[in-house]
């Protein structure tokens, strides 16, 4: 079998220049037709306006980014000028609540003292000996305000009056106050319903109850848990019918012939703020002068 020999396929010279002339010709023909024109000056403005359109993005983006963070400080600045005004808005509402409070409590002791017989002097209490069973309370009224010793000393406290001791000692601008809760303070009193009469005494402590003593036992069945003690009036020491305290505890003591009775004091002094004291011996002008005004 005869094979055939593969004739290799060769660009000539010629048909290689005859291909150049004809893709030169074609070329030289478009720009004359204005079919393939080059706008340089249109390629630099799209290629300069996509450059500037990518430098504008990036310095918005710049730009946004700042004022984002300016806004937000600005934010939590106004923030806490908030917190801090609402604070002080709080603190002023309770500031207001305190003198609207102090207003009526003040107001309240101002008309009982008004209604009272005697002519009196309110004091603020302005300082306290705690430390021992001889307690001692300092009012802001001295001899200058009338205040003499051995005067009594009341209080109206939530809706109640009662008594909180008498003066021991008198200076000219403040006087000390010996309260009912000392040791030796003694002061006449009769139990309200039955007029039973005997001593009450302290134990030395605002926080500890008060002790009636010299009660008859045979009065036993006649007296109840909550019942009011007051002052008797007698010894010329404390005007009458003063609320000292309520019956908390009796106790019965078999070699005793008296019973043993524990008072809750009608004054609760660990609050106690404003005291009345008070001058037996002298009428209440204010009283007279109020009387006079409502008629």
């Amino acid at each position: 079998m005869a094979t055939r020999n593969k004739i290799p396929f060769r660009f000539r010279f010629s048909e290689f220049l005859l291909i150049g002339l004809i893709l030169f010709s074609s070329v030289l023909l478009a720009f004359h037709s204005g079919k393939f024109v080059l706008n340089f000056k249109q390629i630099g403005f799209s290629i300069l306006s996509t450059l500037d359109k990518g430098v504008h993005t990036v310095v918005n983006g710049v730009e946004n980014t700042f004022n984002a963070v300016g806004e937000l400080r600005k934010l939590k600045k106004d923030y806490n000028e908030l917190v801090i005004k609402l604070e002080h808005y709080e603190e002023m509402q309770r500031s207001n609540a305190d003198i609207t409070k102090e207003n009526e409590r003040l107001k309240e002791q101002l008309g009982f003292s008004v209604s009272l017989e005697e002519r009196n002097i309110p004091a603020q209490i302005i300082s306290r000996d705690l430390d021992n069973a001889f307690s001692y309370l300092t009012i802001d009224k001295g001899s200058v305000n009338g205040i003499k010793k051995n005067m009594p000393v009341i209080a109206f406290q939530n809706g109640n009056h009662g008594l909180v001791g008498k003066v021991i000692q008198v200076g000219t601008f403040t006087s000390q106050i010996m309260p009912i809760y000392n040791t030796n303070n003694i002061v006449s009193a009769r139990i309200q319903n039955t007029r039973d009469l005997g001593l009450v005494n302290g134990l030395g402590s605002q926080d500890q109850s008060l002790m009636l003593q010299y009660i008859r036992k045979r009065v036993l069945d006649e007296l109840s848990y909550g019942e009011i003690v007051v002052t008797s009036g007698e010894n010329d020491n404390y005007m009458r019918d003063i609320p000292i305290g309520s019956i908390s505890k009796i106790t019965v003591v078999d070699y005793n012939s008296s019973l043993n009775i524990e008072l809750t004091p009608i004054i609760d002094f660990a609050r106690l703020e404003t005291v009345i004291v008070v001058n037996p011996k002298e009428l209440n002008d204010r009283k007279e002068l109020a009387e006079v005004g409502d008629k």
